[in-house]
């Protein structure tokens, strides 16, 4: 790897790292570690059924990071934004995408029960580093659900 490919992923490393201590001071119920890598106005989507709205229960308090334990099983960085996947049985699949600015995540998108496959529809000219393909990122369902789950395009 070159000087300027490991200085292109440092800060991929970094928001990787930041959103690892989320879902660690989350497992520990440590809100005020949680609330000092959030931004005061985080933005956040969901894509599933209301009664699954777990993430948002625990960041604003609504319940206690016992109502449900985010597992991740996959944490994936690409640029700003983080990919983090987790499964729980045949019965529960999650994909969070969180956006980090400079240490802080500003944003959080939380899909429930979905495939997501992620696409980058900028022109080739314009995605220094990246795979020549539009396709960054896909939910690794493979042997994780035996039932059919709805999939989503996300295009960045």
């Amino acid at each position: 790897m070159s000087s300027s490919e490991a200085a292109a992923c440092e800060p991929e490393m970094n928001n990787k790292a930041t959103v690892e201590a989320l879902y660690e001071a989350l497992a520990l119920g440590d809100a005020e570690t949680a609330s000092n890598l959030l931004a005061s106005d985080l933005e956040w989507w969901f894509h599933g059924p209301p009664s699954c709205q777990y993430m948002m229960r625990i960041l604003t308090g609504q319940s206690t990071h016992r109502e449900f334990t985010f597992l991740p099983q996959n944490v994936t960085a690409i640029g700003a934004k983080v990919f983090v996947e987790g499964w729980e049985g045949d019965s529960v699949y999650w994909v969070h995408v969180w956006t980090v600015k400079d240490g802080t995540i500003t944003q959080v998108r939380e899909y429930f029960n979905t495939w997501i496959t992620v696409q980058d529809l900028r022109p080739l000219t314009l995605r220094s580093g990246r795979p020549a393909g539009p396709t960054l990122w896909k939910s690794d369902h493979a042997g994780h659900c035996s039932r059919s789950l709805p999939g989503l395009l996300v295009a960045i």
